[in-house]
C-alpha cells in the first residue's frame, strides 16, 4: 500500500492535470504522478523530462522498453514491470520480457539490444563499471547521440522507478505484482496492463 497518500485530482493545478491528461487518464496511468502532486511544481521537472524522452526518442521502441524492464526488475519497481507500453506492442512477447528477469541477457537480442540492457544493469547495479571498454562498446553500435538517449533513459528508469519503488505503490496492479514491501517480484508475477 502506498506510502504516501494520492492527492485527489481535482485538488492539482491545472497545469499538471492538463499535461498527464488527469481526467481522461485511469489510475493506473497516472501512477505515481497522484503522489507527486503533493509538489505539482517540481513535480513538473520529471514529468516533462520523461515526456521529451518519449517524444524526441530515436532509438527502437523495442529496444528502450525491454531496457525499461530490465531496470525495473532490478530496481523492483512494481508499477513499472506491471506495465507494457502501447509503443512497444508486438515488438516482442511475453515470454521475451519475462526471460529479463534472468541474470544472463537473451541470446536471442540483437547485439545492440544487448548493450542497451547491459547498460541499464551496470548503471542500475554498478554505474562505475560503465568504463572506458564499455563506452568503446557503446560506440561500435551507436552514435554517441543513441548513447546519450539511452543515459538519460537509464537516469529516468532508475530515479523514478526507484521513487516508485520507495512509494510502495501496488494498489492499482495486478495481485501478483502487488506483494509486500522487499518482496522479491518477477516480471512473470501476473498478467500486466497495456497501457
Amino acid at each position: 500500500m502506498s506510502r504516501l497518500s494520492f492527492v485527489p485530482t481535482d485538488e492539482w493545478p491545472q497545469e499538471l492535470r492538463d499535461f498527464v491528461q488527469a481526467d481522461t487518464a485511469s489510475d493506473i496511468a497516472l501512477g505515481i504522478t497522484r503522489m507527486l502532486a503533493h509538489a505539482p511544481e517540481a513535480a513538473m521537472g520529471p514529468l516533462q523530462f520523461g515526456a521529451a524522452l518519449g517524444v524526441n526518442r530515436t532509438l527502437p521502441e523495442r529496444l528502450i522498453e525491454l531496457m525499461r524492464l530490465r531496470i525495473a526488475f532490478h530496481n523492483q519497481c512494481r508499477s513499472c514491470m506491471a506495465i507494457r507500453y502501447s509503443a512497444a506492442e508486438g515488438s516482442f512477447d511475453e515470454a521475451t520480457a519475462c526471460a529479463l528477469e534472468q541474470p544472463d541477457i537473451p541470446d536471442s537480442l540483437s547485439k545492440p539490444e544487448q548493450l542497451a540492457i547491459e547498460l541499464g544493469d551496470r548503471f542500475a547495479t554498478q554505474h562505475l563499471a560503465i568504463d572506458e571498454g564499455f563506452f568503446e562498446q557503446l560506440k561500435a553500435q551507436f552514435t554517441e547521440a543513441e548513447v546519450i538517449e539511452l543515459l538519460m533513459h537509464c537516469a529516468l528508469y532508475v530515479g523514478m522507478g526507484r521513487l516508485a519503488a520507495v512509494l510502495d505503490m501496488t494498489e492499482d496492479l495486478p495481485k501478483g505484482f502487488a506483494k509486500p514491501f522487499g518482496e522479491t517480484v518477477k516480471l512473470s508475477a501476473d498478467t500486466p496492463v497495456s497501457l
